[in-house]
């Protein structure tokens, strides 16, 4: 994967899970919550679909969102 392309996707990403979720986060978290759900997604859909890099980001959201759940579930009590 482009790791340049993986990190402008996955700030994107972030930025848009956190806004969706309503979470306020640093720019670092937000930027890092959006990295790990492209890395979650990019993997997900490479192995089931081959689709390539637009359904990266199109992934990408909705994995940091579930990447945001888990936080406030396990962290956040």
């Amino acid at each position: 994967m482009n790791i340049l392309l993986l990190m402008v996707f996955g700030a994107a990403a972030g930025f848009l899970a956190t806004r969706f979720m309503r979470v306020q986060t640093d720019i670092i978290t937000t930027i890092f919550i959006g990295v790990c759900g492209a890395l979650v997604a990019g993997l997900a859909i490479q192995l089931l679909t081959r689709l390539g890099a637009g359904a990266l980001f199109l992934g990408a959201v909705p994995a940091a969102m579930g990447l945001i759940w888990l936080w406030r579930y396990y962290f956040r009590r």
